[in-house]
């Protein structure tokens, strides 16, 4: 009994670890406004959360972004992202 409650505990445990958010850089080299994803000039691709609002006329080719992104079923998701021109 103790050794399934510890098994339980350590679970639990390990399920309240939070994500560390990654950070990248770059020029855009492609938008896709309908998949609300960006590819970046070395290939990163990344897809803005919902939450994450940015203006299309900022979200443009050629423009430089910071992103703090997370890995969500395999995709970089942005949780944070500052664009210049």
């Amino acid at each position: 009994m103790i050794r399934k409650l510890a098994m339980v505990t350590l679970a639990l445990m390990l399920a309240a670890v939070p994500v560390w958010a990654e950070e990248v850089s770059g020029k855009i080299q492609k938008v896709d406004s309908a998949d609300r994803s960006i590819v970046l000039e070395d290939g990163t691709q990344l897809w803005l959360a919902e939450s994450v609002s940015v203006s299309a006329d900022q979200l443009k080719e050629g423009a430089t972004v910071k992103a703090s992104y997370e890995e969500k079923d395999g995709k970089k998701v942005v949780t944070k992202i500052e664009v210049s021109p």
